[in-house]
């Protein structure tokens, strides 16, 4: 059976994920499963991964928009399920949570677009932020965002791509070690020592602000 690709997407964004239509409703709706659990039964009964898409697509979106745009993470997050719903009879059924495996194929996915993320980057950096407020007041009040957006946009441009992603799926998709040495197929271990230099290395150039307080610019 051909499946069709209506399934309502994140902050309505039209996105799309596999669905039969031809397939009746399954006893339960999944929406009490772990994710693990839920890919689990979507390989018997496909539409159950629309359940995994309503979970995660909203904050995949955000992380992929602050990479690329709104307008390309729309195509992206699109593409981020449909290799994960293609992939998910491979899914390690260990992890209960699936995001650190959609950030993984997210960030797989953002390295396709380098030139869109440093396009973005390198404009952020010649322009003011337009959300005043959008960084941590205790540690930086009296520091304008008009200001300080610029040298993180340009900080993030300084980076390697391996540093940038480790990086921002710390920063921006607020997952732990554990999580993002998960999503990166790295040991926990690396993730400690390269984040440690990282996090000197930026603080440094945004004059002693630490990023893990700042939202991305544009955000």
């Amino acid at each position: 059976m051909n499946p069709s690709w209506t399934v309502r997407a994140p902050a309505a964004h039209h996105m799309a994920i596999p669905v039969d239509d031809a397939l009746t409703p399954p006893t339960r709706d999944g929406t009490m499963d772990s994710d693990s659990a839920l890919i689990e039964r979507s390989t018997a009964e496909p539409e159950l991964f629309a359940v995994l898409f309503d979970r995660h697509a909203d904050e995949i979106f955000r992380y992929t928009a602050r990479r690329l745009g709104a307008e390309l993470a729309e195509d992206v997050v699109a593409e981020v399920f449909l290799i994960a719903f293609r992939g998910r009879a491979r899914y390690d059924r260990v992890h209960q949570d699936a995001r650190p495996w959609l950030y993984g194929i997210a960030t797989n996915m953002v390295a396709r677009h380098r030139r869109a993320e440093r396009r973005r980057t390198r404009a952020m950096a010649r322009v003011a932020a337009d959300r005043p407020s959008s960084f941590d007041e205790r540690v930086a009040e009296r520091v304008s965002a008009e200001q300080l957006h610029p040298k993180l946009a340009r900080a993030l441009a300084a980076l390697s791509a391996a540093e940038r992603d480790l990086l921002l799926l710390i920063a921006w998709g607020n997952l732990g070690y554990d999580d993002a040495a998960l999503a990166l197929g790295i040991p926990v271990g690396t993730v400690r020592s390269r984040l440690h230099r990282l996090r000197a290395k930026v603080r440094r150039a945004l004059g002693g602000i630490d990023p893990f307080t700042l939202e991305s610019p544009h955000g």
